[in-house]
């Protein structure tokens, strides 16, 4: 039994779908607060949608002040009818003072409010950590850690499985 456990869970540990992404449009939203991260993440994000087959034109990207203003960005972006996709790119960093549960936690809720709303992948590639060191981690591109890959790839994937779903 505990062998059949773990073939399973090796098996779902790969996307379901197919992904062929050379007819995909993502929107991609960043924060310019702690932009020297979201750079970072954009970067990665947008070598991995260009590897994965889009070309400059099926990208669209806007800049907002911080990651609590990307909800309302990802809402105009995933009404448009030619975004299969938006993904969203920052870094909320714990300060001193309970902003940083504010700004996190409404962010992801609105992050996730867009996409119930719409029908459509809202990716949650803001990251919120403790540290500065702890996002500039997640946001180096040694070993594949840079967490704006890993969503370009959940986009691609998502908008796959959800047009198989139809």
């Amino acid at each position: 039994m505990a062998a059949q456990k773990k073939k399973n869970i090796k098996a779902a540990a790969k996307p379901s779908v197919r992904i062929t992404a050379s007819k995909f449009h993502i929107a991609i939203v960043a924060s310019r607060f702690n932009d020297f991260i979201s750079k970072a993440l954009l970067n990665a994000c947008w070598m991995e949608l260009k590897r994965s087959g889009l070309r400059d034109e099926q990208i669209t990207t806007i800049w907002v002040p911080g990651s609590f203003e990307i909800p309302a960005a990802a809402l105009k972006l995933a009404r448009k009818k030619n975004v299969d996709a938006v993904i969203c790119l920052g870094a909320v960093i714990r300060g001193e003072t309970y902003h940083f549960e504010v700004v996190a936690n409404e962010a992801g809720r609105g992050m996730m409010q867009v996409s119930l709303a719409t029908g459509k992948p809202v990716i949650m590639g803001v990251l919120t950590t403790d540290t500065v060191d702890q996002a500039q981690k997640r946001a180096q591109d040694k070993g594949g850690a840079n967490k704006g890959l890993d969503a370009a790839r959940s986009a691609l994937e998502m908008i796959a499985l959800l047009k198989q779903i139809k």
